[in-house]
């Protein structure tokens, strides 16, 4: 168990960074100071108390990233109650579900979510309030909240007479142990289910996060004064540590964009907020790598250039000028995670000498398990277990060379599943050691290399294990491929691919043409990959996969067809 607090961290920044800006959102107007929020906080609080909420009681929150929902989240955790974010991706019936099952007496929620819910179908739920405004929309019973919400004025200004100060942002003692926060992840294998993550696992997290030192300037990442970008869903575990609670810890600004925005949004937000650190998730990157910098490499002067030697390492700088110039100019660093990130994409930002490293993790874990600075960052890795926080191991005989399953025990491992001791006891050990149901290698020094999941490994005949996401990986890097999922059906490795249709609209290839650039691609990769991960058919999509809230293919959904 740690020394530090979360919410003992929370009170003191809160405190310290007072006059300095906290939470803004981009298209709004809502921007307030840690002592602005500080204070919405202790009008929820008031609110809380006067309703009846205790400690460790449920309270559910969803709707788009904005400057409420923070105050939300952070006045019900610092409150000792159990915070349950949901992702807005959920369908209706999903976020019914997870109300539900939560046993969450209170919701509040974006007005666009309330009218897609049925009231009838949470039994448990006490009463819904618009997030957007504190407005109450929902009451089971009687007209309690209703009341309180329209005396909630006079009765902070009763609390507190002489006007709330700085001296006022005081926190109850909630303790390491306690759950703290109930997040639902959004698996593909088609089940939700309820991770319970204490004031302790959330600690761990932030503890890193504070101390995070660049070492070519000797300064933190995270710092008082510094500015983030928050595109990520915060309801995710990955965004809402990073994007939002690291800031807040530690004094950074906020500024919410509410939403995954069109690229020219993003660049205009970035070059508006000048964020000093990015958490973003491939996606992104290599969007930027496809649509900005492969033309450049590939077309005009540029090209011809890229092939002399000594000239090459003078376009590299340009190149990395202009793309830092597109994320705002001041980002110290980039930190990649959610997903796998192309090694094509990767390898070249490295060249260029992005501050860019990729880390690891999950929600079972709130979520980080490795990272590592930029400037020891191994190529293909994600990094290395957090040293003082957790530990790693490979369940494989040979762990540097052979792939087996990753395990990890350590202060941001979760306490378990929601109500379901028959998942629980499936992924966690009873001396602390966590399944992550990934598989991979690791160095000596720690550092971790994920090959792919233990569930879609396919095995063949000859007894050869095959990762599909490694295939995957050098396809989606092929021309015009948006994205794809290797397969196998009838012992055959099927690539199923997903074109990048309005890309090839733009270059007028036809369908036709586009079948056979896709039959290409197949050739080109079979030279890729070992003799056993060969492809041996392929199918065009002419949807993109289903995805989770979080954006990951449903592989469940395509494997048996």
């Amino acid at each position: 168990m740690l020394q530090d607090n979360l919410i003992k961290m929370f009170e003191v920044s809160f405190r310290e960074n007072h006059n300095l800006p906290a939470l803004s959102d981009y298209f709004g107007k809502d921007s307030l100071s840690y002592f602005e929020m500080s204070e919405k906080i202790a009008r929820l609080h008031l609110l809380f108390e006067k309703y009846g909420v205790q400690q460790g009681d449920k309270i559910a929150l969803i709707g788009r990233n904005n400057v409420n929902w923070c105050v939300t989240y952070i006045a019900t955790v610092t409150y000792g109650a159990v915070i349950v974010p949901i992702l807005q991706d959920f369908n209706p019936a999903d976020v019914e579900n997870i109300i539900t099952h939560s046993e969450s007496r209170l919701l509040f929620v974006g007005d666009i979510y309330w009218q897609t819910l049925d009231s009838d179908r949470m039994p448990e739920l006490e009463a819904a309030v618009l997030v957007n405004n504190f407005e109450l929309v929902y009451e089971k019973e009687g007209d309690t909240l209703a009341t309180l919400l329209k005396s909630w004025d006079e009765d902070f200004k009763a609390k507190y007479p002489a006007g709330f100060s700085v001296e006022d942002i005081k926190y109850k003692d909630v303790p390491n142990e306690q759950m703290i926060l109930l997040n639902y992840t959004s698996g593909t294998t088609g089940s939700s289910k309820g991770v319970m993550l204490s004031v302790n696992n959330l600690t761990g997290n932030m503890v890193f996060a504070r101390d995070m030192i660049n070492p070519s300037t000797g300064k933190k990442y995270f710092y008082a004064g510094g500015r983030s970008l928050s595109f990520l869903p915060l309801a995710h575990a990955y965004g809402c540590a990073f994007d939002f609670l690291a800031q807040l810890v530690c004094g950074g600004h906020i500024t919410l964009l509410g939403r995954m925005p069109s690229p020219k949004i993003l660049v205009d937000a970035m070059q508006n907020v000048k964020p000093t650190v990015i958490c973003s998730v491939p996606l992104i990157l290599e969007k930027v790598y496809r649509k900005m910098i492969m033309p450049m490499l590939e077309q005009g002067p540029m090209s011809i250039a890229m092939k002399i030697p000594f000239v090459n390492t003078g376009l590299y700088s340009i190149i990395r000028s202009k793309l830092m110039a597109s994320f705002g100019g001041e980002t110290q660093i980039f930190i990649v995670g959610g997903a796998p990130m192309n090694q094509e994409t990767e390898a070249f930002l490295r060249k260029i000498n992005f501050p860019l490293t990729i880390g690891y993790g999950m929600t079972e874990c709130g979520p980080l398990i490795s990272y590592e600075h930029p400037d020891y960052f191994k190529s293909g890795s994600c990094g290395r277990y957090l040293p003082g926080l957790m530990e790693a191991k490979i369940l494989s005989k040979d762990p540097q060379n052979i792939p087996g399953e990753i395990v990890v025990h350590g202060e941001n491992v979760m306490m378990g599943y929601y109500k379901n001791e028959e998942a629980t006891n499936a992924v966690l050990e009873a001396d602390g050691w966590l399944h992550t149901g990934d598989m991979g290698v690791m160095d000596p020094d720690g550092t971790i290399y994920i090959k792919g999941r233990c569930k879609t490994m396919i095995l063949t005949g000859s007894g050869q294990n095959i990762y599909p996401e490694e295939i995957e990986d050098k396809l989606n890097n092929l021309p015009l491929v948006m994205e794809s999922l290797v397969v196998e059906r009838k012992g055959v490795l099927t690539a199923l691919i997903f074109p990048d249709y309005d890309q090839a609209k733009q270059e007028n290839i036809g369908a036709e043409q586009l079948k056979q650039m896709m039959e290409e691609n197949i050739v080109t990769l079979n030279k890729m990959v070992a003799s056993y991960e060969r492809v041996g058919r392929h199918e065009l999509m002419d949807s993109e996969f289903e995805k989770t809230p979080k954006r990951s293919i449903k592989r469940y959904l395509y494997q048996d067809k």
